[in-house]
């Protein structure tokens, strides 16, 4: 029994050091047009990838569109996602979805790996990126998948 209560503390304890570096950004390095490394070390799942981008409430869908027939009002300020596989590598749309900015200062696109230099932030993301390394790598597995 008492075993079995430790086990329990260690796993409560590691969950809670888990949540508390979610906001945290791991490094990564950029080589040319790309980040090449998962954020994570591990690859994304799609299937949670693209539940992310068709998420109104933060993510892709409220600008981008693509080859999503079942959902309605998708975004016309950005590219069409549709062929995004084709189109760009894992490693340079990680670098897409981390920061933008790097290929175009001016653009309207989140940085969303960022936590620092940003300007006209929620007051829910001040200081801490909007999506988490995990999501970010959920996101280009899915983006890959988009080919004509």
């Amino acid at each position: 029994m008492a075993r079995s209560s430790v086990h329990i503390a260690a796993l409560i304890a590691t969950s809670l050091a888990c949540s508390a570096s979610a906001d945290e950004l791991v490094p990564y390095r950029i080589v040319g047009d790309g980040i090449p490394q998962s954020l994570t070390g591990a690859p994304g799942d799609a299937a949670r990838g693209r539940a992310l981008v068709l998420a109104r409430t933060t993510t892709c869908i409220l600008c981008h569109s693509g080859p999503f027939p079942e959902t309605r009002f998708q975004g016309d300020l950005a590219p069409d996602l549709s062929g995004a596989g084709n189109r760009w590598s894992a490693s340079q749309l990680r670098l897409r979805l981390v920061d933008a900015a790097r290929f175009n200062p001016d653009t309207i696109m989140p940085s969303y790996y960022r936590n620092d230099g940003l300007v006209r932030v929620g007051r829910n993301f001040a200081g801490k990126p909007i999506l988490s390394a995990a999501e970010i790598e959920d996101i280009v597995a899915f983006l890959a998948t988009l080919r004509d």
